[in-house]
């Protein structure tokens, strides 16, 4: 059977482990307003800046994206939201020179994460950024050096460490009664099969497209990459792992001691989508279609997996990681909450309900409010830029591995790959035309 939650409330209050809600949030200071730019105003940028705007401490001073359609779009919106009119760019740098800011939002794809960010810091900004944190691992550790070297407050889209439910859960993880945690699994599971190539076509009128591609390889327009689909093309992010990925290897991070795994090893492929397709007609994506990394920590394994085919079937649940401890097993989920398994079948199932934002089941109003907070009394927010880079840099040491085919070997204090001059040349790329890559 499930255990009540007031039931758990006792027990839990019995054993010195009470749960928690998310982080307390303080009130703002409402004497205070923050000029506020969008870089990256297609859905997902929108809706952190409705949040931001419904906290009531922002102007929306400037909005940039290199789709006109959407850009005209969001000013409409903002707009109708606030009877402002911000300023639209579609050049970020043309935003940053000719508009004074305190905080930019970074919304765009994930190859453009880096040169955004650490252009607004250097602009005076502090920056709220969309997850993962770098296309590459070097681009990451850049981000954090300018905003160490410029004190400015980066907050990370890692929502999942705001939720209510989230925060609960690891409490009870780290109550002691799941026992020695030995194995981590994290996954996602979805439905799909063969992929057929989609026609290439000219760029939207509205579209700059070179601008969309920046640094990264300048592959010819498609559909199926804008608006939406980038995630799935490697020159522009890193597939499933590099997405959803990145939320649960910081819930494991967030668990353990442990700042980063020894050795990683990771395997997978397009089995059912097919090999990709890239010519001057037609494209498909080209990211695995199923993956398996394995994290070796000095305590514990820990394991990613994802398929994009099958479904749940029997596993009942399509995403969030089962940590297998002495005492049982614990599921953190999404929508689903947590629930405890305890390895005695005569002692009763634990559980929490998930607790969301609706509707859309984030918690990017806490974010925010930690983002403003952390701005307002000068400390480190709860998803810094150093815990997004930490995430972060376990997805890209996964398919780092899926590259090469084989393992690699981990320094995380110098953030080198022990003695494989080949699998550091993957730290970093190089930029097209006159892009310049970051620097350390």
């Amino acid at each position: 059977m499930t255990l009540p939650r007031r039931t758990f409330l006792q027990a839990a209050a019995a054993t010195g482990v009470m749960l928690q809600a998310a982080p307390a949030v303080r009130a703002q200071n409402k004497g205070k307003t923050y000029r506020t730019a969008l870089i990256g105003s297609g859905w997902w940028g929108m809706n952190i800046l409705r949040e931001a705007l419904a906290g009531g401490n922002i102007k929306v001073v400037a909005l940039c994206d290199v789709d006109r359609d959407k850009l005209e779009i969001a000013a409409e919106e903002v707009s109708d939201l606030t009877g402002d009119t911000p300023a639209t760019f579609t050049d970020f740098r043309e935003l940053l020179d000719e508009r004074e800011i305190d905080i930019a939002i970074v919304a765009t794809p994930d190859h453009w994460h880096a040169l955004n960010t650490i252009a607004a810091i250097e602009a005076g900004a502090h920056v709220f950024v969309e997850k993962p944190t770098g296309h590459t691992i070097l681009e990451s550790r850049a981000m954090i050096e300018a905003a160490r070297a410029n004190q400015r407050v980066v907050q990370v889209g890692l929502h999942r460490r705001m939720g209510p439910h989230y925060v609960s859960g690891m409490e009870f993880l780290r109550s002691g009664q799941v026992g020695d945690i030995g194995m981590v699994r994290m996954f996602v599971h979805s439905r799909g099969g063969a992929e057929l190539p989609t026609r290439n076509s000219a760029p939207p009128e509205q579209l700059d497209w070179d601008m969309y591609c920046g640094p990264a390889p300048l592959r010819p327009f498609c559909r199926k990459i804008h608006p939406g689909g980038f995630r799935h093309f490697l020159d522009f992010a890193n597939g499933t792992l590099g997405d959803w990925g990145v939320h649960w290897l910081d819930q494991l991070l967030w668990w353990t001691d442990e700042k980063y795994p020894r050795e990683i090893y990771s395997t997978g492929g397009r089995p059912v989508k097919g090999p990709p397709v890239l010519t001057d007609k037609e494209q498909t994506t080209d990211a695995p279609d199923s993956q398996i990394a394995t994290y070796q920590f000095e305590s514990f394994t820990a394991t990613w997996e994802h398929r994009q085919f099958g479904g749940t079937g029997p596993e009942k649940t399509s995403v969030g990681c089962y940590f297998y401890g002495t005492g049982g097993i614990f599921h953190m989920g999404w929508r689903d909450g947590w629930t405890f398994y305890p390895a005695d079948s005569k002692k009763p199932i634990v559980h929490q309900d998930a607790q969301h934002k609706q509707p859309d089941g984030h918690s990017i109003d806490l974010l925010w409010a930690d983002f403003l907070q952390a701005i307002e009394s000068g400390r480190r927010p709860t998803c810094d830029v150093q815990v997004g880079h930490d995430a972060t840099t376990m997805s890209l040491l996964g398919m780092l591995s899926l590259k090469l085919g084989r393992s690699v070997r981990w320094d995380g204090e110098q953030e080198r790959i022990l003695n494989d001059p080949q699998a550091n040349a993957l730290l970093k790329r190089t930029y097209r035309g006159d892009w310049q890559y970051p620097s350390v």
